[in-house]
């Protein structure tokens, strides 16, 4: 199994190891840290020699930070994690508080911290992070000072090693684009800005960039590294060279010199009287306080990897095409499973993940799960970021609903897919919830749009029939996908908060509308689309882009309410339906292939 059920952490590490850093803490004459979930190189999922805010607090979730002082600690987490972080710290310890009201640094600005000292590790944050951390501590009379080492690394005696995965060339019949080509774009872009170099510390940002790949994260095939982009298109890539094969070395030719990462921040300073293009949003505030005093003039704009990164080329596209069709094999013979042997009221949730991942298995062409499977019975549905544990695993009863999201990662594409589907006989409200969920997918796989549109104007569009009928979700809409990279990536997204960059071609992005009804059961649709080029419209006047689906497996149509669809919206899902039918139905056989047809019988 890719996917463990027995969660780390839990109130035992917050009791062991909060002693400790607060040792640490008065020897370095500091009241306080701030203690981010984020690590060096801004991941999503963390190498275990990265989770300082679970060692110190026992506090496992993905997203969170903590202030920890010698007489006080408080953890933010954020809704999805309520439940997890009062399970996993030790209440006459930790106080739990909310994101994002007030949040951690809306939280300090109203204590009173006169004469206080409250270190961070400006490795571990943006430098617009640490702007909104010094109003706060300004506002509360603490003192902030960066600290040049973390106490919680002086603090952890028994801290895993670093990952040390080899890293092996992407090849170009799947990156679409040779990385020498990659690079000399970019290097084009920066003499537009009139920038001398720009240093790359997205992970994912390198691995594009390089045509290259890594196992150091768990379910996204990063290499952990630094890069040096220059603008006639040369680079250095500071990378761990206990990784780095002669094929490598090969792959990356003579217009790359692979350095050891202890030269990096030697080489900053060498950057000395250039312009340097920094992302202030992902790269640490230790980059442009090393690259400041060493003489540098930082240009602080977006990493000029990101847009070309995101806007996948025809290779790219053909790629993940096939992987979704691949893994829609997968997906539909579990659905099957779920229709039938998963009825008994007797599966349970890590059977689900099990054998979910079993069948993807079982294609030959998995390399990793792209995040760890969400397998919510009944309530646990309604939590959106639920993980299944030994602790937790629920049956899937009759009378309830199943929510599954998932995905997997092959050479050629990322896949994330959510279904709900009825375990048994679905009540009137889930069958009408689950069709007004449905009605937004449809209108946002459908729309057409001109050019200059960002995901925050589509968002309504998911939410319409849901707020004509007083109800809401608290997430976002769309995220973007990398191919064989990161299931979660920018810049683009849909969501409600404003994001500035305009769809375009070729950008992949999910459509995940949803409704969750705390304590009984949640209900999401997900599937992935890619934005496709300007294209007339019948009579209108301007080229418009769209929607192309890229993934194709069944919908539950046990759960539509075919008289809450439109004529249009019933086309859609019939028109879909054909389409799932014609891609799997050859690459199926016996009961399964018999279950598809009917499963996508025209309503």
């Amino acid at each position: 199994m890719r996917q463990t059920f027995d969660i780390k952490g839990g109130p035992q590490d917050g009791r062991a190891h909060l002693p400790l850093l607060r040792k640490e803490l008065s020897a370095m004459k500091l009241d306080g840290l701030y203690v981010p979930h984020d690590d060096e190189y801004q991941n999503e999922y963390l190498p275990d020699a990265n989770e300082r805010l679970a060692w110190v607090s026992g506090f496992t979730g993905s997203f969170g930070n903590a202030f920890i002082f010698t007489d006080r600690a408080v953890l933010f987490a954020d809704g999805r994690y309520t439940i997890q972080a009062a399970d996993q710290t030790d209440p006459d310890l930790f106080e739990i508080q909310g994101i994002p009201e007030p949040g951690a640094f809306g939280w300090l600005k109203m204590q009173d911290m006169t004469g206080k000292t409250i270190g961070y590790d400006p490795k571990l944050v943006s430098p617009n992070e640490v702007a909104l951390l010094k109003q706060a501590a300004d506002s509360a009379g603490a003192n902030l000072v960066a600290v040049a080492e973390n106490p919680i690394d002086r603090a952890w005696a028994d801290r895993p090693d670093q990952p040390s995965a080899p890293v092996v060339a992407h090849a170009v019949e799947y990156a679409g684009m040779e990385h020498a080509e990659k690079r000399a774009l970019i290097g084009q872009s920066l003499k537009a800005d009139r920038a001398d170099a720009a240093v790359i510390t997205s992970p994912a940002s390198i691995a594009w960039a390089f045509n290259i790949r890594g196992g150091d994260v768990s379910c996204t095939p990063l290499p952990l590294g630094r890069a040096i982009l220059r603008a006639d298109g040369s680079a250095d890539l500071f990378i761990d060279e206990a990784k780095v094969s002669d094929d490598l070395r090969a792959h990356l030719g003579n217009g790359v010199t692979v350095r050891p990462l202890s030269q990096l921040e030697t080489a900053l300073g060498d950057l000395k009287g250039k312009t340097v293009s920094v992302d202030p949003d992902i790269a640490s505030a230790w980059f442009f306080d090393t690259l400041e005093a060493a003489g540098a003039t930082v240009l602080r704009q977006r990493d000029p990897v990101a847009l070309p990164k995101a806007c996948k080329n025809a290779a790219e596209i053909a790629g993940t095409t096939a992987a979704h069709a691949r893994d829609g094999v997968a997906l539909t013979r579990f659905l099957h499973w779920l229709d039938t042997e998963a009825q008994s009221g007797k599966v349970t949730e890590i059977d689900a993940v099990m054998q979910l991942e079993a069948f993807r298995e079982e294609l030959n062409a998995l390399n990793d799960l792209s995040f760890p499977t969400i397998s919510g019975a009944g309530p646990h549905g309604a939590l959106p970021h639920y993980r299944v544990s030994t602790a937790s695993n629920r049956v899937l009863e009759r009378g309830s609903l199943f929510l599954v999201d998932s995905g997997g990662q092959y050479l050629d594409g990322t896949t994330d897919v959510t279904r709900t589907v009825p375990i048994g006989e679905a009540s009137d409200d889930m069958r009408r919830h689950y069709t007004l969920v449905l009605k937004g997918h449809i209108a946002l796989a459908a729309v057409r749009f001109p050019q200059g549109t960002t995901g925050t104007h589509l968002d309504v569009l998911a939410r319409h029939a849901l707020w004509q009928a007083g109800l809401d979700y608290q997430h976002g809409t769309g995220h973007g996908v990398g191919v064989y990279l990161g299931v979660h990536e920018g810049p683009h997204r849909i969501a409600k908060p404003w994001n500035a960059v305009p769809l375009a071609p070729g950008m992949i992005v999910s459509n995940e509308p949803g409704y969750y009804r705390e304590g009984q059961y949640g209900i999401r649709i997900e599937n992935l689309q890619y934005v496709t080029p300007p294209a007339p419209v019948s009579g209108g006047e301007i080229d418009m882009l769209g929607f192309e689906c890229l993934t194709f497996a069944p919908l539950s149509r046990d759960l539509i309410v075919t008289g809450l669809l439109s004529g249009e919206e019933r086309a859609w899902v019939d028109d879909y339906h054909a389409r799932v039918r014609d891609l799997l139905s050859g690459k199926l056989d016996g009961d399964v292939k018999a279950w598809l047809k009917a499963a996508c019988a025209p309503l």
